[in-house]
């Protein structure tokens, strides 16, 4: 095992818990709409809150810490993003929840541009290395909906603050993580920065990639335990089950991308994978009856495939800028997914759900078309001597 390794375990794992709290809105949506009947676009506003800001804050904070090391964020951010997920069930006015949801956003916005610099300092550029810290958050997503039914679907909203827990922990993994890799985190990222120049062309074409991307993933994770029910029935369990497919299968998605990375490069696999999504997405949406859970693991394979080759691209486009291509790949291009989801809930409310989750299949084709022009970056040569 490398020097390396035990930092990039313990920045996974925490990245997994501070990822609970992204999956966790949608987990607790299908709640928030029986227990107090809330339509599809107040759903939707939900996860619109959790996003809306977080899209905001995200590039400020990426460029705050291509200027500044603040380690200290990791812990701290964890603690506000479990914080306000664990008050959303408790307090008793759909402004409020919307309140202490955006908050949490802001929480899990502050983390992820530090994480990441810190997680490829202590990777030493390795697109694998950085495929397991990725890995973290997807276990993160797809433990949340277990998390969020095992306590919500037992005592109801009003025992949300146990949902704290994973913060807490994830807080405590973070310290211990910095200190495994305390010298590399306390780096001037200016004095990190490896020779080269920033190709702002090619990061704007990935990143409109990655939002196509982002949308048709968090639309299915908003609404796709509703579809579920009403396309298979089965109630609240069905719906929880067919969240935990299309996370868990993000998860085995981002191992097996990285690993085809390694044999055959990052913009092929990258590229394969959307015009797969593509061919998954119409499968979620058309295919009727059980088969839609198979559909729900192949669209989750194939959209996060790519996700920690978006990120490690994203960072050789934009040398000189780390945090703010972090800020976007790994978190504004992901949380502005979110800001379309009230859109989708109204036209679903206006016709039907099935009918409003029809566009997604399209964007993923979108994202491929975005890709075709981009060429591998040269590998910087960086890196921080520690």
């Amino acid at each position: 095992m490398s020097k390396r390794s035990p930092a990039i375990l313990l920045l996974s794992l925490g990245h997994a818990c501070v990822d609970v709290y992204q999956g966790a809105v949608a987990a607790l949506v299908p709640f928030f709409v029986t227990e107090h009947g809330y339509g599809y676009a107040a759903a939707g506003g939900i996860v619109l809150a959790a996003s809306l800001l977080s899209s905001i804050v995200q590039p400020l904070f990426g460029a705050l810490t291509d200027r500044w090391a603040m380690p200290w964020l990791l812990p701290v951010s964890t603690v506000v993003g479990g914080t306000g997920v664990a008050l959303a069930g408790v307090t008793g006015s759909y402004t409020l929840t919307l309140v202490v949801v955006a908050v949490s956003g802001i929480g899990v916005a502050a983390y992820h541009p530090e994480a990441a610099r810190v997680a490829r300092l202590a990777a030493g550029h390795s697109h694998q290395a950085m495929g397991w810290f990725s890995l973290g958050g997807n276990l993160g997503f797809a433990t949340a909906p277990l998390l969020v039914a095992g306590v919500v679907a037992t005592g109801g909203l009003h025992a949300s603050p146990l949902l704290v827990v994973p913060a807490l922990v994830g807080a405590a993994l973070c310290v211990a993580a910095l200190r495994s890799v305390r010298i590399a985190a306390a780096v001037s990222p200016a004095a990190a920065a490896p020779a080269g120049r920033d190709d702002r062309r090619s990061f704007l074409l990935l990143s409109g990639a990655v939002v196509c991307r982002s949308i048709v993933f968090v639309a299915l994770s908003s609404f796709v335990s509703l579809f579920a029910v009403q396309r298979v029935g089965g109630g609240e369990t069905v719906g929880t089950a067919a969240l935990f497919m299309l996370y868990i299968g993000g998860a085995v998605g981002t191992v097996v991308g990285g690993s085809l990375a390694a044999r055959h490069g990052r913009l092929p696999v990258t590229r394969w994978s959307y015009a797969l999504s593509v061919v998954a997405v119409a499968g979620v949406v058309l295919v009727p009856g059980p088969l839609l859970f198979v559909f729900v693991v192949l669209a989750s394979g194939a959209l996060y495939a790519p996700f920690s080759l978006h990120i490690t691209l994203g960072q050789d486009y934009l040398p000189r800028h780390v945090g703010a291509a972090s800020g976007v790949t790994l978190g504004l291009a992901v949380s502005i997914g979110g800001l379309v989801s009230p859109a989708i809930g109204a036209l679903a409310d206006a016709t039907s759900l099935r009918a409003a989750l029809v566009p997604l299949i399209v964007l993923p084709a979108v994202g491929w078309l975005l890709l075709r022009p981009l060429r591998e970056p040269a590998l910087p040569d960086v890196v921080a001597r520690h």
